[in-house]
């Protein structure tokens, strides 16, 4: 099995508070054999010297959507399959470019998709799908036009009917996450509040009952998933958490008593503040629509107060950027909205460490250790002390390694 050896580097596991120098670390197969602080004997190893750049994990986006490839997803109903998934390939290169080695999707990428990343037959992140995000009749998953009255639409050539999905009563719900499962789903997404992009559901509507919560969160355990919800409100948070949610997508409008519940659950909150910002600046330059971008004006007033407020209730937020279309370029800048109140180091954990918790891969992603799968990335610099060594598309990252193989490799 082929060794790769990397030294000469600063390491930055996100375990400790600083980066370290001294250490070497061996790749063997797809996983991380040996970290040392010692040289590491490996004769046979291909040796690369990272100058005394940074080596860390690769990072974690806990809130993506590789098929919404339209900043205005209404678009997407003129969009059919073969474009889609053309999109989405473009989008997910853009990803690992800027170093982010793994993707949890929260709505619409399949198994399909994948399995050609997995099999190489597209670059892009290691992908965590949900499958169809699910909601209620009229609220944010409901991909129909308003003179849709029966139904929805053939999904071939209208791309919003493939991303999500409508199921109303207890036992719908418990039937359409069976078959997101079936369909190799890794989570399940549900709608429990209104949403921005979506131009028929106030904000703060409630959505999925707790009946129909309880039946998503039921399934989920039975087959060894979980649920995650996409809430703005108190209310929506505080019902979706006592009824067996486990990630709380979002959360701008939250208040110190559903943080403080969220922390009883052992829960997640996984923020996206940067989508907010982008939107604001450029989402109307693709068509959003007055109404929508009136609902972002809500939700970004409350954006940072939310992060301020999980971590007084000690609540462990994930990085997510929720990012749509062409907006996506944008991934990066979610570390530069997130230090306006957190330090480097918090904001690399959640984007690594956290992030790994939240796909129950503790151990295996997110950190430089033995058994540890081979995501890494070398910056060129210290992120700790410049988080924007991770914006400009990647380019001051020379080196991006997913399962020990190179995706980018610009060293000696």
């Amino acid at each position: 099995m082929s060794q790769i050896l990397f030294r000469n580097m600063n390491l930055l596991d996100p375990k400790w508070d600083e980066a370290r120098g001294g250490y070497e670390v061996l790749v063997e197969g797809d996983t991380i054999r040996e970290v040392s602080a010692r040289p590491i004997k490996a004769a046979k190893a291909r040796v690369v010297d990272c100058g005394k750049r940074t080596l860390m994990p690769g990072l974690i986006d806990c809130h993506v959507h590789v098929f919404l490839t339209e900043v205005n997803i209404r678009n997407l109903e003129n969009v059919p399959l073969t474009l889609l998934t053309a999109k989405s390939a473009e989008l997910m290169l853009g990803m690992i470019n800027r170093g982010f080695t793994t993707v949890r999707d929260t709505g619409g990428a399949d198994w399909g998709i994948k399995t050609a990343v997995e099999s190489g037959l597209i670059p892009g992140p290691r992908l965590f799908i949900s499958g169809k995000a699910m909601g209620p009749t009229g609220g944010h998953s409901d991909s129909r036009r308003r003179t849709d009255y029966q139904g929805a639409p053939c999904g071939c050539c209208n791309a919003m009917v493939y991303v999500m999905a409508v199921a109303d009563g207890a036992d719908a719900v418990r039937a359409c996450v069976r078959e997101q499962m079936r369909q190799g789903a890794d989570q399940i997404k549900i709608m429990c509040s209104g949403g921005v992009a979506s131009p028929y559901d106030p904000l703060d509507s409630l959505q999925y009952s707790e009946a129909e919560i309880a039946a998503a969160t039921d399934e989920a355990k039975n087959f060894g998933r979980y649920v995650l919800a996409h809430a703005y409100t108190p209310e929506a948070i505080t019902r979706a958490m006592n009824n067996g949610v486990r990630t709380i997508e979002h959360g701008n409008l939250i208040d110190d008593k559903s943080a403080r519940l969220i922390k009883s659950k052992g829960g997640y909150m996984i923020a996206n503040l940067v989508t907010y910002f982008s939107m604001k600046e450029r989402a109307d330059q693709f068509g959003m629509t007055g109404d929508m971008l009136a609902k972002n004006d809500i939700v970004l007033e409350g954006a940072l107060r939310s992060l301020e407020i999980c971590k007084k209730a000690g609540v462990k937020v994930g990085y997510g950027s929720d990012l749509l279309g062409a907006l996506q370029v944008d991934q990066s800048l979610e570390f530069i909205h997130r230090a306006k109140v957190l330090k480097p180091i918090e904001i690399i954990r959640q984007a690594t460490t956290v992030g790994a918790e939240i796909l129950r891969m503790e151990g295996k992603l997110g950190t430089v250790a033995p058994g540890a799968l081979a995501d890494l990335i070398v910056v060129d610099g210290n992120p700790l002390k410049k988080l924007d060594l991770f914006l400009d598309q990647g380019a001051h990252l020379p080196m991006i390694m997913k399962a020990g193989k190179f995706h980018k490799n610009e060293l000696k």
